[in-house]
C-alpha cells in the first residue's frame, strides 16, 4: 500500500439500516419478551434491555444492548450505530446510573459507571473478542472524533 492510500477499515451499513434494525429489536422484544435476548458465548456479546431514566423527560426509555459479562457485571460500549454523538441511553445513565437491565436470565438493577485506564483496556479486549466475527471493532471506533466509553453494568440487586 502506498503511503497515500487511506487503510481500508470495515463496511458499516447505512445509517437507514441501523435505525431500522433498532426498530425491530425493539418490536420483537415487545411481542415476545426475553426469549429475543440471547445468553453470550465465548465467541459472542450477549443481548440485554437497559432501560433507564429518561434525563429530560423523566420517562423511562429501553434498548436493546450487546454486552459481555465480567463476573456479575455487564459491559457494553456506549455507541450510537458508529455515529459520532453518545447515545440518548448513555447520556440518560451519566445523570441517572440506576437501570434495570434485563438478560435471559431475568431483570436486575444495575448501576452505570464508565470504565477508566487498565480495566477500561481489558474490557475493549473482551468486548472485541465477542465481536459477532466483524472483528473490526478498533476500525469502526477509530471512525469516531472521541473515545467509545466502555460502559460496566454492575448489578447492585436482582428486581423484584
Amino acid at each position: 500500500m502506498s503511503t497515500d492510500e487511506k487503510p481500508r477499515s470495515g463496511w458499516l451499513p447505512p445509517r437507514w439500516f441501523i435505525r431500522t434494525a433498532w426498530w425491530v429489536h425493539r418490536r420483537l422484544y415487545a411481542a415476545g419478551g426475553a426469549r429475543f435476548l440471547r445468553r453470550p458465548r465465548a465467541d459472542r456479546a450477549g443481548m440485554l434491555r437497559l432501560t433507564t431514566v429518561g434525563r429530560r423527560t423523566g420517562q423511562e426509555r429501553s434498548v436493546i444492548l450487546s454486552y459481555v459479562p465480567d463476573g456479575s457485571t455487564y459491559v457494553t460500549l456506549a455507541m450510537n450505530g458508529w455515529a459520532d454523538p453518545p447515545p440518548a441511553w448513555w447520556l440518560n445513565l451519566k445523570a441517572r446510573p440506576e437501570a434495570l437491565a434485563e438478560t435471559v436470565d431475568g431483570p436486575r438493577q444495575v448501576r452505570a459507571r464508565e470504565a477508566t485506564g487498565a480495566e477500561r483496556e481489558r474490557l475493549w479486549a473482551m468486548l472485541a473478542a465477542a465481536d459477532d466475527g466483524w472483528g473490526e471493532l478498533d476500525d469502526f471506533a477509530a471512525r469516531r472524533s472521541h473515545q467509545t466509553p466502555v460502559v460496566v453494568l454492575e448489578v447492585i440487586e436482582p428486581a423484584s
